[in-house]
């Protein structure tokens, strides 16, 4: 029953080691991206698109 409890914590720091930089690196890169100058007129296209009449 030891050996459980230890594979459970061994499991559970893995993933706050592991997947915690992954997860915080993805959001960081969106972030950017949505941020970055050149996309502006991409995001401003994209805002207008509901008020267009086709």
């Amino acid at each position: 029953m030891k050996a459980i409890i230890q594979a459970e914590n061994f499991a559970s720091s893995l993933v706050g080691t592991l997947w915690t930089p992954i997860f915080v690196g993805i959001f960081v890169a969106i972030v950017v991206y949505a941020l970055w100058p050149r996309n502006k007129s991409l995001f401003d296209a994209a805002a207008r698109m509901p008020l267009r009449e086709d």
